[in-house]
């Protein structure tokens, strides 16, 4: 059973730090690229950074330069920490990743919701 689980998303001031937890069980965690999306109200699904199994990186032109993504394939956790946050990067962010990468489809979490306000 594939199991995606996010955390560490709140309410912070615009300009201030999160860092968001995805801790996956029941995929080939190792070999799977992970993804970070985020949706705002009224939004589609934004794809916002993908790590690959050798840790090559993308990020989305909104967040490049404030948010990195990482992973500890010990802890079977990939993290996303996130910089200098604004206004508009308020969103439910949401963990995406195959049990297998050969696999067309992929799983989901159930996000955890981040809030930037004054």
């Amino acid at each position: 059973q594939v199991q995606l689980v996010e955390s560490g998303g709140g309410l912070v001031q615009p300009g201030g730090s999160l860092r968001l937890s995805c801790a996956a069980s029941g995929i080939i965690f190792s070999i799977n690229a992970i993804n970070w999306y985020r949706q705002a109200p009224g939004k589609g699904r934004e794809l916002v950074a993908t790590i690959t199994s050798t840790g090559l990186t993308n990020y989305a032109d909104s967040v490049l330069g404030r948010f990195t993504i990482s992973r500890d394939n010990a802890k079977n956790t990939v993290y996303l920490q996130m910089n200098v946050l604004k206004p508009e990067d308020t969103a439910v962010y949401y963990c995406n990743a195959k049990k297998d990468p050969r696999d067309t489809a992929s799983y989901w979490g159930q996000g955890t919701q981040v809030t930037v306000s004054s």
